[in-house]
């Protein structure tokens, strides 16, 4: 009897052993997916429920893996970009979603609450006024070097008027409008962004920094990490201040005690609404400096700080239908749409799956009884599936063209595609890129009109829409036009007809290839459609700025015979305007400039990029064997640009000797 009571424990304990180490491994491949490659494969709320009954196994059996979330910090970097070792360390924050907790950590101190932004981490550096260097979060311990993107966010100081060694950390950010605004214009990024940090995490990421400066990303600081000879009279709120007059937006900010934390949240919750920029809660730090510092850390908090996340308002609701939408790029999302329920002072019916991996860990089938929430108080999301009657009915065909579906798997996540080539719904939003403002700019074909167009037959190929004086009278007859609307679509398609190849060429929708990457290629192989049709996938790779993905889908949408064909008659409805190629325009070909310091007769930085740039000339983030100048108007600055330069052997030029070479 004994014995099996024994026995009865021991398979109770391993039981309970064996799911401490599933969990570990789905929590860390969740984490992997979510750090490294910008995907989801669970929603943020199952992700805290499992990261939680992870850290109560691990109390109750007294064993901690060493390969679990609760004691690792991150995970290596893979990318291109240059890594870097941090000074020290960047732990998490412990977390909570009591108040009560909250008043317990700050006892009888006066601290600092503020928005724990939803972003990317990023740490700068600056030296005798000027940026010197960003580097991401990364792992906690190395991050990637993103010098040259954090130079083009929208509010980044490049000069500053301290002029001493400035370690801070802060967010980076997209707003929710420019991430809609961005979604709208890039055909694909319904398959590749899900939320605004996925995009800003893959925007300060580019290789290419023209790509980032249009992705409008923002920095907010929340740290001082060290700034010498600077008394900052032992308060994290007054470090604030201080950073703000040096010309950085931080995060807003507020005093506060036990006394008034539970009035200070309530603020906050009744603000994020109106927030700009996502925010997944709030982080609480000691006012004192010095004595936060003294606390020290734990293996992976720090101790004089403790980030509070919302106790996510749910509600339950019945799952009525699995909506399959389909887009330009074949994917087929899943959109669950329930039973209407208020949450956060609206009325919500409907949350993006994302994909099957997620329906099928949330085993979600149509007549469940489910939970939803809201995450960081914004976008609808299901919390859980409480009855659990398995996915089923997944599309085995596509619900506009009814051509076959098939399931495909990446990076551990299922996908639903449809594999017809001339689905019309890849039509509808190849057709949307193809018209829009950075494309061949056509005004007055929206997505519905150009739907019906398609639906009527009047739209087949992208030439039929230089054509479509054809169907005059019917389109004067359509809903929502008359002669003064077709009139206006007519002359817009007239401008249309004149055009650049790099427009040209971005309009035809080629994966991963954005207007940038167009101008980078059309300008890299002379602005010649024989090079653009024969471009390798070598050649293109030799492009500063293009690596082998890039080059991959380029070459190999050109190897298809109808692509060919349909860039051929393209270019003989459209004018491409040769450009002027003059002596002044190629002054500076195959010259390197790095800029630094406070500029004089420009009126920044970048209009001084612009000026090389328009004579062929190329402008970097940093000093290398590569750089011909290094344009400093204190030319005999001690700063760590100028000492790489003389190390180098690179000239160093006053913006006076730039205008001259300009001018000469």
């Amino acid at each position: 009897m004994e014995d099996k009571m024994v026995n009865s424990v021991k398979t109770a304990s391993d039981d309970k052993m064996k799911h401490m180490r599933e969990l570990v491994d789905l929590l860390n491949r969740a984490r992997r997916a979510y750090e490294q490659d910008n995907k989801e494969i669970m929603s943020n709320f199952e992700y805290d429920r499992l990261y939680d009954e992870l850290e109560a196994l691990e109390k109750e059996l007294g064993t901690t893996l060493a390969s679990s979330p609760t004691v690792n910090v991150g995970y290596e970097v893979l990318s291109e970009l240059p890594k870097e070792r941090h000074e020290r360390p960047m732990l998490s924050l412990d977390k909570t979603k009591d108040v009560a907790r909250l008043k317990e950590f700050l006892g009888d101190q006066k601290a600092m609450i503020s928005w724990k932004l939803d972003g990317l981490t990023i740490v700068l550096t600056y030296r005798d006024g000027t940026l010197e260097k960003a580097v991401t979060r990364g792992n906690g311990e190395v991050g990637d070097v993103v010098t040259n993107n954090a130079r083009v966010f929208k509010n980044i100081p490049l000069a500053i008027p301290y002029q001493g060694e400035l370690v801070l950390r802060g967010e980076a950010v997209i707003s929710y409008k420019d991430f809609e605004k961005i979604n709208e214009e890039i055909g694909d990024a319904d398959a590749k962004y899900k939320n605004p940090r996925n995009l800003c995490s893959g925007s300060v990421r580019q290789l290419n920094n023209e790509i980032t400066a249009k992705r409008n990303v923002r920095f907010y600081a929340f740290t001082l990490v060290r700034a010498e000879g600077v008394d900052f009279k032992n308060s994290r709120l007054y470090q604030m201040q201080w950073l703000q007059q040096q010309g950085f937006d931080v995060v807003e900010n507020h005093p506060v005690t036990a006394d008034t934390i539970e009035a200070e949240v309530a603020w906050f919750a009744e603000h994020i609404e109106k927030n700009e920029v996502p925010s997944d809660g709030l982080v609480l730090v000691y006012d004192d400096i010095a004595y936060g510092q003294s606390l020290g850390t734990t293996a992976k908090f720090p101790r004089d700080s403790f980030a509070f996340k919302w106790a996510d308002e749910v509600r339950e609701t019945t799952l009525t239908e699995i909506e399959w939408s389909p887009s330009r790029t074949g994917l087929i999302n899943p959109v669950a749409v329930f039973e209407p329920v208020e949450l956060e002072g609206t009325t919500v019916s409907r949350a993006s799956v994302h994909n099957i991996s997620i329906m099928e860990e949330l085993e979600l089938g149509v007549g469940d009884r489910i939970t939803v929430y809201k995450a960081n108080m914004i976008i609808p999301q299901i919390a859980e599936n409480l009855t659990r009657s398995g996915v089923k009915d997944i599309p085995k065909e596509c619900p506009v063209c009814g051509g076959p579906t098939r399931i495909s798997m990446e990076n551990e996540t299922k996908t639903l595609y449809c594999t017809n080539p001339k689905c019309q719904a890849k039509h509808v939003k190849s057709f949307t890129l193809f018209v829009s403002r950075d494309a061949m700019n056509i005004e007055g074909l929206s997505e519905a009109t150009l739907e019906k167009f398609i639906m009527n037959g009047y739209v087949k190929d992208f030439t039929d829409l230089f054509h479509l004086g054809r169907y005059a009278d019917e389109i004067r007859r359509m809903d929502g036009f008359g002669d003064k609307s077709y009139e206006n679509l007519q002359n817009s398609i007239k401008n249309a007809r004149t055009t650049t190849l790099p427009r040209l060429v971005y309009s035809l929708g080629i994966p991963n290839i954005g207007i940038a990457n167009a101008k980078m290629i059309c300008g890299a192989l002379g602005n010649d459609p024989e090079r653009i049709l024969n471009a390798t996938v070598e050649e293109l790779s030799e492009i500063s700025g293009v690596g082998g993905v890039i080059a991959g889908t380029f070459a190999d949408y050109f190897a298809d015979e109808e692509h060919r064909e349909l860039f051929r008659r393209l270019l003989a409805e459209v004018e491409i305007p040769k450009e002027e190629i003059t002596e002044d325009s190629r002054k500076f070909a195959g010259v390197n400039f790095v800029i630094t310091g406070s500029v004089n007769h420009f009126a920044n930085r970048a209009e001084v990029k612009e000026e090389i740039e328009k004579r062929g000339g190329k402008v970097t983030g940093s000093v290398t064997s590569k750089t011909n100048y290094l344009i400093n108007n204190d030319v005999e600055s001690t700063s760590s640009k100028n000492r790489k330069a003389r190390e180098l052997g690179v000239a160093i030029i006053s913006e006076e000797d730039l205008l001259k070479m300009l001018n000469g």
